[in-house]
């Protein structure tokens, strides 16, 4: 008993000297609480209504014509796009698109009003620039949309000329109707889809960020043995007690963000706001064990902030969320086990969205719960690292 008292003494001495260090400087401050609470309120903003709407497109007209103008019109009353250009060619319309001016542009070959008119089944393209996912995924949609209906409005002509009745003319340009019902977010708001993920992946980013920025000042400003001395040289002590005041930093933090999500803007939280926050946590604890490891891995502050901020940003990738892991080559699916932000998403998606019970994401609760324990695992490494390690500028 009397171990346990003084070792939680030495935690807290341990934690109120690391609360001293956070409060010194503007920095943890920044990366602790300005930054996640900055991209909470950033992306549910600027997607408040649900799409990125007015998204800058061009159109390149060499046909001129009544039909081709009317085609635009359509284009242009789309709310997702927004023609902000008529180019005169198609290698003007490319190079706004590189200068980054427009996501994509839509071409309206010589002779398309002809050619309709002639049955002679005309020729659209439409160019879009996929390095912006979801600017260039919508205004794909919007375009070939366009095109289709484009298309099946001549069809209908033809069809009226020939006699076909309106029955027989929709069962004719669309034989089967889809009836889509969107599961757990029936609005189709792609924020529920991505701020969900993004504010807790940069949250994730900052938490591996910090913990090893943390380790790694130890190392350069020499402090290493006497943070050591204070737990009696026994470093899961030292570790507890220097990642305590973190832990209830970033832990409160997640729990803001749940709550301004799942209570303040009411997004679908089937499974209820309780079980979100705890898999908040599991994510937090798993983020600082996997900056642990990374610093016994790299243990220079320079290389393992690079180790800590690539693995964060691939993490954006490689979870799921802007692209189905299922459809990545077979080696890199495999490898996003390795990301703690894949197995919140998958947990989110089952418990948030589906409205299943958390137990049906046990295998990615047990995975959380694994990389908070890597830092346990680290311990005999990171101890002759602060004991005997140099720092490395």
């Amino acid at each position: 008993m009397r171990l346990i008292v003084r070792g939680l003494v030495r935690v807290w001495a341990i934690s109120r000297r690391e609360w001293q260090l956070l409060t010194g400087r503007f920095l943890y401050l920044f990366c602790m609480i300005i930054a996640p609470l900055f991209s909470l309120f950033f992306f549910p903003s600027i997607m408040a209504d649900g799409l990125p709407h007015s998204l800058p497109a061009g159109v390149v007209d060499a046909d001129g014509s009544a039909v081709s103008r009317s085609l635009i019109r359509n284009l242009e009353a789309m709310p997702q796009t927004q023609l902000k250009s008529n180019y005169t060619s198609v290698e003007e319309a490319r190079r706004a698109v590189q200068r980054g001016d427009i996501y994509g542009f839509y071409y309206i070959p010589r002779g398309f009003s002809r050619d309709l008119q002639g049955q002679r089944q005309p020729k659209v393209s439409f160019y879009v620039n996929y390095s912006y996912m979801v600017a260039g995924s919508l205004q794909f949609r919007d375009m070939k949309m366009l095109s289709e209906l484009g298309a099946g409005s001549a069809a209908r002509s033809q069809l009226y000329a020939r006699g076909a009745s309106e029955g027989q003319a929709q069962a004719w340009l669309q034989p089967i109707v889809i009836d889509a019902h969107p599961i757990g977010n029936p609005w189709v708001n792609y924020s529920v889809y991505l701020s969900n993920i993004l504010i807790p992946g940069i949250l994730g980013l900052l938490i591996m960020m910090v913990t090893v920025c943390s380790l790694g000042m130890e190392l350069k400003q020499g402090e290493s043995r006497a943070w050591l001395e204070m737990g009696a040289d026994n470093m899961l002590i030292a570790l507890v007690g220097k990642l305590l005041p973190h832990t209830i930093i970033f832990a409160l933090v997640g729990l803001s963000i749940d709550v301004y999500l799942y209570v303040y803007l009411g997004y679908p939280a089937a499974g209820g706001v309780w079980t979100m926050i705890g898999l908040m946590l599991m994510f937090v604890l798993a983020s600082q064990g996997l900056g642990v490891l990374m610093f016994t891995i790299l243990p220079t502050l320079r290389m393992g902030l690079s180790f800590a901020s690539l693995w964060g940003m691939l993490s954006f990738s490689i979870c799921g969320a802007s692209f189905p892991a299922l459809g990545m080559p077979s080696l890199v699916a495999s490898l996003s086990v390795l990301f703690p932000l894949r197995h919140y998403y998958l947990a989110y998606v089952t418990s948030g969205l589906d409205g299943f019970d958390i137990s049906y994401a046990s295998t990615n609760i047990y995975s959380l719960f694994a990389f908070a324990c890597l830092g346990l695992l680290a311990l005999p490494r990171l101890h002759r690292i602060m004991l005997h390690h140099k720092y490395i500028p």
